[in-house]
C-alpha cells in the first residue's frame, strides 16, 4: 500500500498506484498524489436558458454559461452524455482556465447571462476547478450553479457550498440496491440534498428510466422524503429515452402522468420534463 494513494473525493475511494486513473476517469495518482486530470479541460460550453439545467424556481427567464469537462463516478447505462461523462483524458478538450471562464461569463452578461453552471458531466469529481472558478465568478457578482449526481464526500460539499448559489441534484432511484448497480449510494445523495438545501437553492431531478426511476410506489416514498425537507423543494421527473447502453422504449406518457400525480401528493412543485 505504500506506493498507492486513496482518492478522498467520493465514496468509491479508489486505491490508485502511481500512474493509475480512478473509475471516474478524471482523477489519477500522479507523483504520489491523487489529482484532477480534468482541471480546465473543457469539452462543452454553451449559453443556455436556466430552465434547461433544469431550474424552474430559480432565475427564471435568464441565461447561464454552461461548462463541462469529462468523467463521472457513476455508470448509468442510460447516460445521456456518455460521450463526455464516460470517457477520460483522451477525449478532445480545450483549455479554459478559471480566470478565462469568469471573464467569458462576464462578457456574456450583456446577453442576459447570470453566471456559470458546471454541468454535462459530473462536476464534483473535478471540484478544484469548480472551486477556483466559483470564487472568481462571485468576485464579479455572478452566480454559480451545479448540476450534479450528488455523489461526493461531505468534505468536498462543505468546501464548495459557500460559493454555490443553486444546485440541481439527480436522485437516480429510490432503491439502494439499484443505486449500487449504477455505481452510487442512495444515502450519500440524500445527505447531499439535505445539506445543500440548508445553503443554496436546490431542485431535484429523477429520470424515469425503466427499472430505476419509473416505479410509482418508490416515487411516493421519494416525494414524501423530499417533502420532509420542504414541500417547496422542486422535483423534475424527466422522461427517459433510449441512450448509450439502454435501448428499452421511452417512458410511456401514462407512466409519466402517474409519477407526477403521485409526487404532487407531497410536493408543491413537480415538473414533467422531456415530454
Amino acid at each position: 500500500m505504500s506506493n498507492k494513494t486513496i482518492c478522498p473525493v467520493c465514496p468509491h475511494h479508489c486505491v490508485l498506484a502511481e500512474g493509475q486513473t480512478g473509475r471516474c476517469r478524471a482523477r489519477g495518482n500522479r507523483d504520489g498524489s491523487v489529482v484532477s486530470l480534468s482541471y480546465g479541460r473543457v469539452t462543452s460550453v454553451a449559453l443556455d436558458p436556466v430552465e434547461k439545467k433544469p431550474f424552474n424556481r430559480w432565475q427564471s427567464g435568464k441565461y447561464i454559461l454552461s461548462v463541462g469537462t469529462f468523467g463521472c463516478n457513476l455508470s448509468c447505462a442510460y447516460c445521456q452524455n456518455a460521450a463526455i461523462s464516460q470517457v477520460g483524458a483522451e477525449t478532445e478538450a480545450e483549455d479554459l482556465s478559471p480566470e478565462r471562464l469568469a471573464y467569458l461569463a462576464g462578457v456574456f452578461a450583456d446577453r442576459g447571462n447570470i453566471g456559470a453552471a458546471f454541468t454535462y458531466n459530473e462536476p464534483l469529481i473535478g471540484w478544484e476547478y469548480v472551486y477556483d472558478a466559483a470564487k472568481l465568478l462571485h468576485e464579479k457578482g455572478l452566480l454559480v450553479a451545479l448540476v450534479t449526481n450528488g455523489t461526493a464526500e461531505p468534505e468536498i460539499l462543505e468546501t464548495l457550498l459557500p460559493y454555490v448559489d443553486a444546485m440541481n441534484i439527480d436522485l437516480k432511484t429510490w432503491s439502494a440496491e439499484n443505486y449500487k448497480k449504477l455505481g452510487g449510494d442512495l444515502d450519500t445523495v440524500k445527505h447531499t440534498i439535505a445539506r445543500a438545501v440548508e445553503s443554496c437553492h436546490v431542485e431535484v431531478t429523477t429520470l424515469a428510466a425503466p427499472g430505476f426511476g419509473d416505479d410509482v410506489e418508490a416515487m411516493d416514498e421519494e416525494a414524501a422524503w423530499l417533502a420532509s425537507i420542504s414541500e417547496d423543494l422542486p422535483l423534475h421527473i424527466s422522461r427517459y429515452f433510449p441512450r448509450w447502453k439502454m435501448d428499452e422504449p421511452a417512458t410511456p406518457m401514462g407512466t409519466m402522468e402517474k409519477l407526477c400525480e403521485t409526487a404532487r401528493r407531497h410536493l408543491r412543485y413537480v415538473y414533467a420534463g422531456n415530454c
